[in-house]
């Protein structure tokens, strides 16, 4: 992929969609794949919404957010603008901030330990309030990210799924770095297929070709659209 486009020190993000709506036509192509069946997600974090509404104005409206505090100073006032704005969670979310979670994002992609889901489902219970939920998997194992490990992703997706009826659509994976990505996208989809969950959140901006070549239904760009914090 070719640098992103830049205009007077600022990402031109219009330029920039259009690239990364190409790359996923081809990615798509060479693999049968519908471009439609791939949800582009413009992830916002670290952008004020001056910056995040040329994205908007070019048609897109599904967009990620890591922090429930940030993405509640910015999107209350973009979706008064853009009604039909998708929100999706795609951070850690602590316990204390799950009202304010619930209230605010369309999808938590980041179901990630027994304790976040047990809250979830009591306070679906209280209040009949839910998002659609994805479950993390810490798909490297990687001590210091958050997410179920594979070999636990089973139990823990049946105990979601079956015992406290959240209604988990998909699965969501951050690959290691230093890796090659393509054999932690494997092992996603075949979790995925084994519990019939059709969604898989997968790719960045540096591999969401690859991502989608083995079968993400949802990637997560943000650098590739908006610039690098503090561009």
């Amino acid at each position: 992929m070719s640098d992103q486009h830049l205009s007077s020190g600022n990402p031109d993000i219009a330029a920039n969609l259009a690239e990364i709506q190409q790359n996923i036509d081809k990615a798509c192509t060479a693999v049968g794949r519908a471009p439609s069946d791939v949800t582009l997600i413009c992830v916002s974090k670290n952008h004020d919404a001056d910056h995040v509404r040329p994205a908007l104005v070019d048609g897109r409206r599904v967009f990620g957010e890591n922090r429930v505090q940030e993405a509640a100073g910015k999107w209350p006032g973009l979706r008064d603008e853009f009604p039909d704005i998708e929100l999706h969670l795609i951070g850690p979310l602590q316990t204390n901030k799950l009202k304010d979670a619930v209230a605010l994002f369309d999808v938590i992609e980041t179901v990630d330990r027994p304790k976040l889901a047990n809250a979830l489902a009591k306070h679906r219970d209280t209040t009949g309030e839910c998002p659609d939920l994805y479950i993390q998997i810490n798909i490297g194992e990687e001590p210091q990210k958050a997410g179920i490990a594979p070999a636990d992703a089973d139990d823990f997706i049946i105990d979601c799924i079956e015992r406290l009826k959240l209604p988990i659509k998909g699965l969501m994976c951050i690959p290691p770095v230093d890796e090659e990505p393509a054999s932690h996208f494997a092992l996603l989809g075949k979790i995925a297929d084994r519990h019939g969950l059709a969604i898989r959140s997968m790719g960045m901006s540096g591999d969401y070709e690859a991502a989608i070549r083995l079968g993400a239904t949802h990637i997560r760009v943000g650098t590739a659209i908006f610039g690098s914090r503090g561009y």
